[in-house]
């Protein structure tokens, strides 16, 4: 397992929720905090290996992170990945 933190910037926000294939796409099981800088952050044990993911807002949008890489998914759209070693 690593540690990893991940940040999402979004002003509009009043609610994110971080879903990915390490949470089963989860949209309730890991909500981000918001900082007083407005950034929304949360830090998770991931396991190794390649991980899949986006941001849900306001319970209704899907937005990919930023500064992460892309990979195509099976909707036809795209999802942040990390890699854990």
């Amino acid at each position: 397992m690593a540690r990893i933190k991940f940040r999402f910037e979004n002003r509009e926000a009043k609610t994110v929720a971080l879903a990915g294939d390490f949470n089963g796409w989860s949209t309730i099981a890991h909500p981000m905090k918001r900082g007083r800088d407005r950034i929304w952050t949360i830090e998770m044990d991931i396991p190794p290996g390649r991980h899949e993911y986006k941001f849900l807002v306001n319970g209704e949008a899907w937005w990919n992170d930023p500064d992460a890489p892309k990979v195509q998914n099976v909707w036809g759209t795209e999802n942040s990945y990390v890699d854990v070693q």
